[in-house]
């Protein structure tokens, strides 16, 4: 395993970061203890979650996985410093604080109930679900999808500042030792950044949003920004929510799957050109020997700029093959058939 720096923190995190969103739902705590053994034993260092997980997110799966983990941590108190924990707040959910936006308050609130489930005295990354404006994630990337010149930059900013005094008493508290974002868009690191520096307050070293081979439109504006400000740039979902591993073509919808289950923004990936881009993978992946999974994670992997790549697994199988794309290296002639795909369908949902 490789490991790589988060931004300006001080942590070296590796490139591949276990998500948790299954765990609580599709997971048993006996299958994520499983997990988080095999992903340490493998070099994985670094654990990302959120309060609303487990998905898909409702009132009765809401801190599930938090509670996993730290059924996890208080059998295993002396493993707590051997990798790096993220977690999340959730704004703008009616069961999850009746709703409320991201600020100071709802940030010291969240914190404070995260480390009682999670059964640990600190968080290394806490990370914003996603801002309090709408931003273009989800299936909202599109032209004129909303109406980005109707917001107030005004309000948003001091909305932004408040959230930051929020984060800056839970470091100052040692909750947490750094600060990230997710789903967020170049406004909005920027923004951060700049009152950070404005204020003396803690600053963002992170960003994780929506990254694989049907959905790359960070690259390269996002990412650029990240790169040139030292954020760490964290791909969720390289599999595109499982569709890149092939298993949903011809509308198969496997038992257990995540698309079998009701899903909060729909199966808005779910489109025909979406189905010929995986089709193409799924083919040069068979041509190359490889599985269209550790093709599409590989890929990920290897784009400049990517710091660490977020993968989940429902089973130990799936996430044995997910940790070995890491150590893949795709051949010039399979990055360049890679590309023939992706300029074709660039943006296929």
């Amino acid at each position: 395993m490789r490991y790589s720096q988060l931004g300006t923190s001080s942590l070296e995190v590796s490139r591949a970061c276990l998500g948790t969103m299954t765990w609580g739902t599709q997971n048993t705590q006996q299958d994520a203890d499983e997990q988080i053994e095999y992903a340490l034993r493998h070099g994985i260092n670094f654990i990302d979650t959120a309060e609303m997980y487990s998905i898909p997110p409702n009132a009765e799966s809401y801190g599930k996985t938090e509670t996993i983990i730290g059924n996890w941590l208080a059998r295993n108190p002396s493993k707590r410093s051997k990798f790096v924990l993220a977690s999340k707040i959730a704004p703008g959910m009616s069961y999850i604080r009746d709703g409320r936006p991201l600020c100071k308050e709802t940030i010291i609130e969240a914190v404070d109930t995260s480390l009682s489930r999670l059964q640990t005295d600190y968080i290394d990354l806490y990370q914003l679900h996603w801002p309090n404006r709408t931003s273009p994630h989800f299936g909202k990337h599109f032209p004129n999808h909303y109406r980005v010149s109707k917001a107030n930059s005004e309000e948003h900013t001091a909305g932004m500042l408040d959230v930051l005094e929020g984060l800056n008493v839970c470091v100052k508290a040692g909750k947490i030792r750094y600060c990230g974002l997710s789903d967020d868009t170049p406004w909005g690191i920027a923004t951060y950044l700049k009152l950070s520096e404005q204020h003396n307050l803690p600053r963002m070293v992170s960003i994780q949003n929506e990254f694989n081979l049907l959905h790359s439109k960070d690259w390269p504006y996002l990412v650029e920004h990240c790169a040139m400000e030292r954020v760490a740039f964290l791909p969720w979902s390289p599999l595109a929510a499982g569709m890149l591993s092939g298993k949903y073509l011809n509308g198969a919808r496997p038992e257990g799957s995540r698309w079998t289950l009701t899903q909060r923004n729909g199966l808005f990936r779910d489109t025909p050109l979406a189905a010929e881009a995986v089709q193409a993978y799924v083919d040069l992946a068979k041509e190359h020997s490889i599985t269209p999974s550790q093709l599409a994670i590989a890929w990920c992997d290897q784009v400049d700029g990517v710091t660490s790549t977020i993968i989940g697994a429902t089973s130990m199988a799936q996430l044995e093959e997910d940790i070995n794309a890491f150590d893949i290296t795709l051949s010039d002639d399979l990055k360049s058939a890679i590309l023939t795909v992706l300029k074709k369908y660039p943006a296929p949902f």
